[in-house]
């Protein structure tokens, strides 16, 4: 059992150590803006007025969760 939970960590771990050099490298890189559309979705509600600003990322909110269950799908088939 614990193998298994040590094989998931490490890949999780190379995976976001890949990603955050992947964003350091762009950065870099001047590509600055590469990741600007993520927050300004067709279903990120922002509404702002003189006195109230409501920001609601329902779009990213529901990529985030695809992109995750996507993730734990291929975890499963992996490591089963």
């Amino acid at each position: 059992m614990f193998s298994e939970v040590g094989k998931i960590m490490l890949f999780a771990g190379l995976a976001l150590a890949a990603f955050g050099l992947l964003i350091t490298i762009a950065s870099k890189a001047g590509a600055t803006n590469w990741l600007s559309w993520f927050g300004n979705l067709p279903l990120d509600l922002r509404i702002e007025k003189e006195n109230f600003h409501l920001y609601f990322p329902l779009g990213s909110m529901v990529l985030i969760s695809l992109a995750l269950n996507l993730l734990i799908y291929v975890f499963n088939k992996l490591f089963r």
